[in-house]
């Protein structure tokens, strides 16, 4: 067993934890952006394929306190580099810094552990591996906190954001792993019919399609950091994969944008993720949408005017909020937006507001509860409920 530490985007931090959690992770401790477990070989494989909100995973080689640079020096010529690394592979070193006096830059910190790991090897084997700062074999990643450092190796490589099905991108994509975030928030997991009518990409309905059928994000990725580790277990890897459960699925997933491109674009993409044959696509404005749902999850990722221009946006945000009033009442909204101005022209209260970053956006991701009467306020007490146990949940975590 060894520590892992996963990079997940602001306020997810808690889905995440709960994803580890279904994978049988332990000592789960969540953090500003990361979340910390214990955890072994196969946990390590098993958190890179099948958590849909990870950015990337580290297993944590070496953590100490130092006084001074020299004490830094030395306890990093302790760590058994030759373990993850040998003669012939190349390495990257990528260093954070925060609140130290010793250390003024995160560039002095990479030099000194190249340093110590440079000179570990020529004692040991009278020569070093290379460094690659583009396409290294094996990345480090040093992280310094007053006079605390945690080093550990990244088993992930490229962002697990990709996952090999974005084949056309659109004018402002959403990640992936936000796309998942967004859904695991709103609590949807297949049991009822999904709808974005304004796709895109196919984003949104891509990463609904593969929750609902429990399909693993990565399932189509090629590579992993950790296959070039020199423990690497190819048929440990596999048991991995296999042991996923393939769910069936029997409701419908809707995906719409009033632009053929991008309705051309997400079936492209939903081919490439294999999930075509469980998304209904169609060519159509919003406002003239005729899809009949009940009980039914609504996401939307519309325009916020601040890479998509041209149009009168105000007016979007009105029909759209219209439209959700007239002809999807016993269902949920959820849209994202870091535009308020535009927002309050939705015209509806929402019951539940959380903070997310788009990229650099800020964005508010807004639940709108699309009852009337005795149903609303039952489902007001609903969402108290779920956001005092959420709230309890996660404080356990951080204690």
């Amino acid at each position: 067993m060894f520590r892992i530490t996963i990079k997940t985007l602001e306020n997810l931090e808690e889905t995440l934890a709960q994803e580890i959690e279904g994978i049988g992770g332990e000592n789960i401790l969540t953090g500003k952006r990361v979340v910390h477990f214990d955890g072994d070989k196969a946990m390590l494989y098993r958190a890179n394929y099948r958590l849909r909100t990870a950015l990337r995973v580290f297993k944590q080689i070496s953590s100490f306190k130092f006084t001074n640079i020299d004490t830094f020096y030395v306890d990093c010529m302790k760590i058994k580099w030759e373990s993850y690394l040998t003669l012939n592979q190349s390495f990257a070193i990528q260093s954070t810094v925060t609140n130290s006096l010793l250390f003024k830059n995160s560039m002095f910190a990479s030099l000194k552990v190249k340093d110590a790991l440079a000179d570990r090897f020529r004692q040991r084997f009278g020569n070093r591996p290379d460094v690659d700062v583009k396409t290294p074999d094996i990345i480090f990643h040093v992280h310094i906190n007053q006079n605390e450092c945690t080093i550990s190796v990244d088993s992930s490589g490229e962002s697990l954001h990709k996952r090999g099905y974005r084949q056309v991108q659109g004018e402002a994509p959403l990640n992936e792993v936000l796309a998942a975030g967004m859904i695991l928030l709103a609590g949807w997991k297949g049991e009822t019919d999904f709808m974005d009518p304004m796709c895109g990409s196919g984003t949104l309905p891509i990463e609904a399609a593969m929750i609902a059928r429990n399909i693993p994000p990565a399932r189509l990725r090629k590579n992993f950091a950790f296959m070039a580790w020199k423990d690497y277990d190819e048929k440990l890897f596999e048991k991995i994969k296999e042991e996923v459960e393939i769910r069936e699925f029997d409701r419908k997933i809707f995906s719409s944008d009033i632009l053929k491109k991008n309705v051309l674009a997400a079936q492209t993409n939903a081919r490439a993720a294999r999930v075509y044959n469980l998304i209904e696509f169609q060519t159509c404005d919003f406002e003239n949408l005729d899809i009949s749902l009940n009980d039914a999850c609504i996401m939307m990722n519309p325009p916020y005017g601040e890479r998509l221009v041209g149009e009168n946006l105000h007016n979007v945000y009105s029909m759209m909020g219209s439209k959700l009033k007239h002809a999807y009442l016993n269902n949920v909204a959820w849209i994202l937006s870091s535009n308020e101005k535009l927002m309050y022209n939705i015209g509806l209260k929402p019951s539940a507001k959380i903070k997310l970053l788009n990229g650099a956006l800020e964005c508010g991701f807004h639940k709108y509860a699309l009852f009337e009467g005795k149903r609303k306020t039952l489902v007001k007490n609903q969402n108290q409920d779920g956001e005092k146990k959420s709230e309890s949940n996660s404080k356990k975590r951080k204690s």
